[in-house]
């Protein structure tokens, strides 16, 4: 019986999701990989700009073959099947390999039985709700930053990824870099003393986009790419590439660059399975044109530890830790510290020693044959976007929230609750 008939059968006599290993870990197939299920095959569902690493990286690897890519802009097939082909050609020896098969439509994507797992890499606003039936279908997710859209769909999504036993990882590739996770295990291990402030600085949203209505280009289902968002009329700058500046499909800066270094914080601070208790902002709002996240701001998240974290759109993107003896402060390009003498510390084999992974991709397969948890789990994901929500709610409000992160609610505030989640159109809704 081999896995796929297995996984169709096993779990329809059992009538519950298979929580054990569904792929042959690698340690049991023949010395050259050929055993029939050792090769995940894949799907790419979203082919917008960040989908091309994606699918260059997962074509190229040797333990995955992409068999579709889907998008519901039919305009964006053919360079993405391509990529997949070219990759395929080389790596078989067939010089006219064309075995990439094109999709406008996740859900006949996830009905498939030849599709282990899938890369979600659509606007933000489609992401819960694929992974949600991406997991119901017994597919692994390796799902695009932020997670979530909102804080209540994000606690779905957890809940929905352990009951059905899938392996997701959120794409805050960050946590596989050494120099970041170097940052949190000094901080961790009390090299800067006692931890008291954490900034990260994000970058400015810009303000403007276009709000006159246009007509949809041919190719483009836009009612579909909407989705659960309202109702609106097309406009190039609505959609693709610009979505992020529009509350109606992201949050901006907060849920860009934030879910990246809140996520860092998190993990330096030791809360990346936690939040804050209070947090508290100002920000800029544009007066004009079609963008409505804030373009400039200030947050300011307290812990329980006592910990506070600033997250601002000024200064040298990156994320600073501040403690009673000295500073880290960690960016892509860049590892500084004070003293410098940190930077020749070694983490002695006693101390804390966090999650090492050397390719975030690399991570999330090597996950799927084993089962285990990877580095940006579904749960730290959503932690980490959760403080870039609240962050949003709190300019929004304009006042002081206290937040409880076990019952995942404000306290005592019941309009701040109110956007916690967001009503869908009634055909789209989870």
């Amino acid at each position: 019986m081999n896995r796929r008939h297995f996984l169709r059968t096993g779990s329809a006599a059992t009538g519950s999701a298979v929580l054990f290993p569904t792929i042959v870990p690698r340690t049991v197939l023949a010395a050259d990989g050929s055993a029939p299920n050792s090769r995940i095959r894949m799907a790419i569902i979203g082919l917008g700009g960040i989908s091309g690493g994606h699918t260059g990286s997962f074509a190229g690897n040797a333990r995955t073959e992409i068999a579709v890519v889907c998008d519901v802009d039919r305009n964006r097939w053919a360079a993405r099947k391509k990529t997949v082909n070219g990759a395929m050609a080389k790596r078989t020896g067939q010089k006219d390999f064309d075995g990439c098969e094109t999709s406008s439509d996740y859900r006949e994507v996830l009905a498939r039985t030849d599709i282990d797992a899938v890369a979600v890499c659509t606007p933000d606003h489609w992401h819960v709700p694929i992974c949600i039936a991406a997991a119901k279908a017994g597919k692994d997710i390796y799902c695009e930053k932020p997670l979530t859209l909102t804080i209540t769909e994000g606690r779905r999504l957890v809940d929905t990824v352990k009951r059905y036993g899938r392996v997701l990882q959120v794409g805050s590739q960050q946590r596989s870099g050494r120099n970041f996770r170097f940052a949190c295990e000094l901080v961790r291990n009390g090299r800067i003393g006692e931890l008291q402030s954490i900034e990260t600085r994000i970058g400015t949203a810009p303000s403007g986009g276009d709000a006159a209505p246009s007509p949809v280009p041919d190719g483009f289902d836009y009612d579909f790419w909407l989705g659960r968002a309202p109702a609106a009329p097309y406009t190039k700058s609505r959609c693709h590439g610009t979505f992020r500046w529009v509350f109606d499909y992201s949050g901006g800066k907060m849920t860009d660059w934030g879910a990246h270094h809140n996520d860092i914080a998190q993990w330096g601070n030791g809360t990346e399975l936690t939040g804050p208790v209070s947090v508290e902002g100002t920000g800029e709002f544009p007066s004009h044109g079609l963008f409505n996240v804030a373009t400039e701001f200030r947050v300011e998240y307290t812990y329980a530890n006592g910990v506070k974290l600033v997250c601002r759109n000024d200064g040298q993107n990156g994320i600073q830790f501040q403690g009673t003896e000295g500073w880290v402060f960690v960016s892509r390009g860049r590892l500084d510290a004070n003293p410098k003498s940190l930077l020749q510390s070694v983490i002695g084999p006693e101390e804390i020693h966090l999650y090492e992974s050397g390719d975030h991709r690399n991570n999330f397969l090597d996950c799927i044959f084993s089962r285990r948890d990877p580095i940006a789990s579904a749960e730290i994901g959503h932690r980490s976007a959760t403080v870039c929500h609240l962050g949003n709610i709190a300019m929004r409000t304009g006042r002081k929230l206290m937040w409880d992160p076990e019952a995942e609610q404000f306290v005592g505030d019941a309009q701040a609750n109110r956007f916690l989640d967001r009503a869908p159109r009634d055909r789209y809704a989870l």
